[in-house]
């Protein structure tokens, strides 16, 4: 028997993001999930070593490798509407639910059992790291969009880095802080700091 997951994750790539603004680089969800899962990574190190946390780095990296997984099914529902009513972000909720069923049903049963927690992934630090992680990720994007004269991005941008300022997580100020400026270097500052 042939089992249909991985084929349908590669799909990943051929999934955009922001499909509703105009971008002056497109982004795919694996493109994405890459980027997420270096963060959530950074974070939960973060959090372990400077701040005590009971977090293993490894399995939250893990969690976001998979956080997007379900939109093969779903396709990329764009923020404002996904979120734009309680019952719409509810039915959104089950849709995700009934994806991450459906991906975890083309896999032999033992290793459904070893991915229903990066499809069904539960609350806890671990999750939270990895939406910080998506977020601080799509405020990237608006970096990057911005820095190429696309003003489209700058309401998202300043949402986006209203909510990040309201998480309560020092582990997500720290990078803020003493890693997202390096986002706005072109490469030559980037291997020149000093120029």
């Amino acid at each position: 028997m042939s089992y249909s997951f991985f084929a349908y994750l590669s799909r990943l790539k051929l999934i955009h993001r922001w499909s509703l603004m105009r971008n002056t680089q497109p982004e795919n969800d694996a493109e994405h999930s890459l980027q997420v899962a270096m963060i959530a990574h950074a974070l939960a190190l973060i959090g372990r070593r400077k701040y005590g946390r009971d977090a293993d780095p490894e399995h939250v990296l893990s969690l976001a490798v998979y956080h997007d997984a379900t939109e093969v099914m779903t396709g990329d529902l764009p923020t404002p509407v996904k979120y734009y009513s309680d019952e719409l972000r509810g039915a959104y909720r089950g849709l995700e639910d009934l994806s991450a069923h459906r991906l975890l049903s083309l896999l032999p049963s033992e290793m459904a059992d070893s991915f229903r927690p990066y499809l069904l992934q539960e609350k806890g630090y671990a999750r939270d790291m990895v939406r910080a992680a998506d977020k601080i990720s799509a405020y990237i994007k608006c970096l990057e969009e911005q820095r190429a004269g696309n003003h489209e991005f700058d309401y998202a941008a300043e949402n986006i880095r209203s909510a990040l300022q309201e998480m309560d997580y020092p582990e997500v100020r720290d990078f803020l802080r003493d890693y997202l400026p390096a986002f706005d270097l072109t490469l030559d500052e980037l291997n020149h700091p000093t120029v």
